[in-house]
């Protein structure tokens, strides 16, 4: 009975001690994986880590954890994430950058910039004088005629005259006329030609935006007979606006829309700083700028005579044409318009480019919220008043013909 006992308390402590074992062999091995696996605790939560191929055997890489539970480890949330979206609209680039926030998320924010992008294709339908069935197309079908139009297309006109009143005729919504006798474009630049003198003048006895009618009451427009209307100076920025519109009704609080020469950002960028966007240098590579600006809640609009023009001997031809000559404008170079809405921007860079830098500077100045840069026709740069402090000059703008 000895014997018997004394083999089974050596086979209950062998046992033991083999349990013993177990459990530290465990312990050592969870305590390796959780020292493997607290270096993730730190990576944001937004970033997916790179994980090279492994064998079919191996078991797929952990996840990493859920908002939620990186919230009780106190990592912080990730921030607004960045909508970068481009298209083609209105013979242009359009350009949207948007970030999220804590009531709009990615897929909102997409959501938004593809209604935006709709809106300015419609509208660009409408206002368009090149297109045979836009509305601007059948007032200038049926002249002497009363055309009713929609709201649209009749807020852009009377903000065009407004805009011709204020100028002193610089800009004209009535230029249209002048555009077959000017062809600017990469088939007439190919083989570029100065109309005559007597071609001129014939064409520009039916520029004036004063024969201009509008009737408020039945939204309608009249003009008359000979005369034709191009919106091509004013309804760009009127786009660029109604889109802005769409995305500050979607909640979308920092913003860049971009519509060739023609750009609003609203708010801030995440991070506290402005929207910034650079000046083109008028006489050197695009995408070269001499400044830069900086935009909170604000557009602006550039008019340069490197955009669609054609050097013949030691002249510059393009296409902002003076109404009151009938010939392309020689005062500026370029004009970049900072104001509170891309309509204004868009419709008075323009008139300070044909006005020149000291009249364009006094328009500047009687338009409220409008600040202006001015590059003219000596190569000489002036900034208004209003600029100070936002506009930051890099270098003296590349000079030439």
């Amino acid at each position: 009975m000895r014997k018997t006992a004394l083999l089974l308390a050596r086979r209950q402590h062998g046992l033991r001690k083999s349990a013993l074992a177990t459990l530290s062999f465990l312990l050592v091995a969870c305590s390796r994986r959780a020292s493997e696996k607290a270096p993730e605790l730190n990576e944001p939560p937004h970033i997916t880590p790179t994980v090279s191929p492994a064998p079919m055997r191996a078991p797929p890489p952990a996840p990493l954890l859920a908002e939620r539970d990186l919230a009780r480890v106190g990592n912080p949330k990730p921030g607004p994430d960045k909508v970068d979206v481009q298209d083609v609209a209105m013979g242009t680039n359009v350009h949207f950058v948007a970030y999220t926030n804590d009531q709009v998320d990615a897929g909102q924010v997409r959501s938004a910039i593809d209604r935006a992008l709709r809106e300015i294709n419609w509208l660009a339908a409408k206002l368009s004088e090149w297109r045979n069935d836009s509305e601007v197309s059948n007032i200038n079908l049926h002249p002497a005629h009363w055309v009713k139009v929609g709201p649209d297309t009749f807020a852009v006109i009377r903000r065009g005259l407004e805009a011709g009143r204020a100028s002193e005729g610089a800009f004209d919504i009535t230029f249209q006329v002048m555009s077959d006798v000017w062809k600017f474009g990469s088939a007439a630049e190919a083989e570029p030609r100065v109309p005559s003198k007597s071609e001129i003048e014939q064409r520009r006895r039916f520029v004036d935006y004063r024969k201009v009618e509008l009737d408020a009451g039945a939204q309608a427009v009249r003009i008359p007979n000979g005369y034709q209307l191009g919106l091509g100076g004013i309804a760009k920025g009127y786009i660029v606006d109604r889109a802005a519109d769409i995305l500050k009704k979607a909640g979308i609080q920092a913003f860049l829309v971009q519509a060739g020469g023609d750009l609003y950002g609203a708010g801030r960028k995440p991070d506290g700083s402005p929207w910034v966007s650079g000046i083109q240098d008028p006489r050197a590579a695009e995408g070269e700028f001499f400044a830069t600006i900086e935009l909170t809640d604000h557009a602006f609009s550039t008019a340069g005579d490197y955009a669609r023009s054609y050097v013949l001997g030691q002249h510059r031809y393009h296409h902002i044409i003076d109404p009151h000559t009938g010939y392309p404008a020689t005062a500026s170079r370029s004009v970049t318009v900072w104001a509170e809405d891309a309509t204004t921007a868009d419709a008075i860079d323009d008139a300070i480019f044909i006005l020149g830098p000291k009249r364009g500077l006094e328009l500047a100045e009687a338009s409220p919220g409008v600040g202006v840069v001015i590059v003219d026709k000596d190569n000489k740069v002036w900034v208004s008043p209003r600029l100070a402090g936002k506009v930051h000059l890099t270098r003296q703008p590349t000079d030439g013909i």
